[in-house]
């Protein structure tokens, strides 16, 4: 629970703890009077910014996580065993967000106490501590993310000079580690794959020897996949590596 908590205030930190909202206020609704009396309301466009800030927030926070490479896999997996919608898209959401909240727990520990813990307690101004909170952050994307993949991004910015590479800005950071994630999560699915696919090569093989043409190979196969997975404890095997793939 400290967990989500965390990243929730880190995420209110970041986007509503503006000093200068804090000494102004920010009013809901705008009363305008007329030359008759009348009375016309509107929106402040601050709260409108607000709330489109709040709704892109975890598209961020998947982007900067763990998450795109372990649901990828999890996805490239149950095509490999060819069970269908067995688990479920629920099931293998769930799985995958409880897999990045254990791998980011050390990330989302470090950001806490360094950025928003002390902001609250007023130790530190509002952009030193968002500065403190979105470092783990930005360490831990640049451990994973490929050179080449950073290189790219980088020269089609065109007006980014980096002379180290911790002082990459996020918007070249974040598509970079995208794509560097989802490259090395297709390499794991590759890697999946090339058993089950021999199994359903060598059933299928087996039974047009056999003359048994009409008979779906992946019927027979599915089976055989699926007594392999149990016997290596594949959930288990997957979910541990990934975990251990990741640089915190």
């Amino acid at each position: 629970m400290k967990l989500l908590a965390s990243l929730l205030v880190l995420g209110a930190a970041l986007l509503t703890s503006n000093p200068a909202f804090a000494e102004q206020g920010i009013p809901l609704l705008t009363v305008t009077s007329g030359a008759e009396g009348q009375q016309s309301y509107s929106l402040n466009i601050q709260i409108l910014l607000l709330m489109t800030a709040l709704s892109l927030l975890p598209a961020a926070l998947i982007a900067m996580t763990s998450f795109t490479r372990i649901l990828v896999v999890f996805a490239i997996l149950r095509q490999a065993l060819g069970t269908a919608q067995t688990p479920s898209n629920q099931i293998l959401l769930g799985l995958t967000l409880f897999t990045t909240l254990f791998v980011m727990t050390p990330v989302l520990e470090k950001a806490y106490n360094e950025g928003v813990e002390p902001y609250m307690e007023e130790k530190l101004g509002f952009n030193e501590a968002a500065t403190n909170a979105i470092a783990p952050f930005r360490e831990f994307m640049l451990n994973q993310v490929r050179e080449s993949d950073l290189a790219l991004f980088v020269d089609m910015a065109g007006d980014v000079q980096v002379d180290d590479i911790r002082d990459v800005p996020l918007k070249v950071l974040l598509p970079a580690f995208v794509v560097s994630e989802l490259k090395t999560a297709f390499q794991i699915g590759f890697l999946i794959f090339i058993p089950f696919l021999i199994i359903d090569l060598v059933v299928a093989s087996v039974l047009m020897s056999m003359g048994m043409m009409m008979l779906s190979p992946v019927l027979i196969s599915l089976p055989f996949k699926i007594m392999l997975f149990v016997l290596i404890d594949g959930w288990a095997l997957i979910v541990s590596t990934l975990a251990a793939g990741f640089y915190v």
